[in-house]
């Protein structure tokens, strides 16, 4: 698959999840075999305004490239002029090493917040105003040669699946790969995604237009299946990534005809520590640790005694508490 002069050998991404695809968690999963990673959403208006917090959601590093930033926004001159920003690296507080893989267009984000702003899955409503705010990034980007990728969903709800009239719309202003959420606004993530969806949205695009497969995907099976049904040329792999970064791990054995052996309790406890440590390391203690309790928690399904341990965690104020409660000293490797 490739997107742009970008060639991801398997197709196998990490899917932007807005507070949790941060640095930190985007290279962890790079380390298990994800080959392409998307930041958290970065609001195009505010960017535009000089938000300082907003870029610091677009840095990039070479250690986690390819990677692409995630525009949010419905008013194409001020997606045009963040696309042009993050693709030229010419924004007030821009910390990135390196360029980004591509510009990817939020369509699909199902929060009422953002939708209630006209943002994410909201434009499944509306075909034109995709194609304007596709055809403004696409001209900014072109320029610095970065391209453009849309991620949708299958419709606003059960009688709107119109992800094949969106991708569309999306491509013929230049979009260069279009990545499929196979369930609509309305499902929000309950159980049931349309692989049909998918599927047609992969037989109405050009062949030289990769088509991503997202929802659901939580191992080696369901990777399978995503591809055998839908024809996809590549898999984002999102929530399944919580707390188990070894899920692209498994995915990669499984395509290499390679057995894969589950982590063990140990494992997780270290992975979990080693994400905490992260992202204390780029964002602060205090603040830092709070933030990251629930994203601890994600590694304790399953272990004995997860559900005190929560507890506990959730009350932590430092990396140290954290460190004690998942057994594991300070300095520990």
């Amino acid at each position: 698959m490739r997107i742009g002069n970008t060639e991801i050998k398997h197709g196998l991404c990490l899917s932007p999840m807005a507070g949790f695809t941060d640095l930190p968690m985007r290279r962890q999963c790079r380390r298990f075999g994800a080959e392409y990673t998307v930041t958290e959403m970065v609001s195009a208006a505010a960017l535009c305004y000089r938000d300082r917090k907003t870029a610091d959601l677009a840095y990039l590093t070479e250690d986690d490239a390819p990677c692409a930033v995630q525009l949010f926004g419905h008013d194409p001159e001020q997606m045009a002029r963040a696309a042009a920003m993050i693709a030229s690296g010419e924004y007030e507080g821009c910390r990135s090493h390196v360029p980004p893989a591509a510009i990817d267009i939020n369509m699909g984000c199902p929060v009422k917040k953002i939708v209630t702003a006209g943002d994410g899955s909201a434009l499944m409503r509306s075909p034109e105003l995709v194609r304007d705010l596709t055809r403004a990034a696409v001209r900014a980007a072109e320029k610095h040669h970065i391209p453009v990728t849309v991620k949708i969903r299958a419709g606003w709800d059960g009688d709107h699946k119109n992800a094949v009239e969106i991708a569309l719309a999306a491509t013929s202003a230049g979009a260069s790969a279009v990545c499929v959420h196979g369930r609509t606004r309305e499902q929000l993530y309950r159980p049931g995604v349309d692989l049909d969806v998918i599927a047609a949205v992969r037989d109405a695009l050009p062949a030289h237009i990769p088509v991503i497969g997202n929802g659901d995907v939580r191992d080696a099976a369901s990777y399978r299946e995503m591809i055998s049904k839908t024809g996809c040329d590549g898999v984002a792999v999102g929530r399944a990534a919580l707390g188990n970064p070894w899920v692209f791990a498994e995915i990669r054995a499984a395509l290499a005809g390679e057995s894969f052996t589950p982590p063990t309790e140990k494992d997780r406890r270290r992975e979990a520590l080693h994400l905490a440590r992260a992202i204390v390391a780029e964002h602060g203690d205090h603040t830092a640790a709070r933030e990251c309790r629930g994203r601890v928690a994600h590694f304790l399904t399953g272990m004995r005694g997860a559900a005190a341990m929560r507890g506990r965690i959730q009350s932590a104020d430092s990396l140290g508490e954290i460190e004690a409660i998942l057994g594991t000293p300070m300095g520990e490797k």
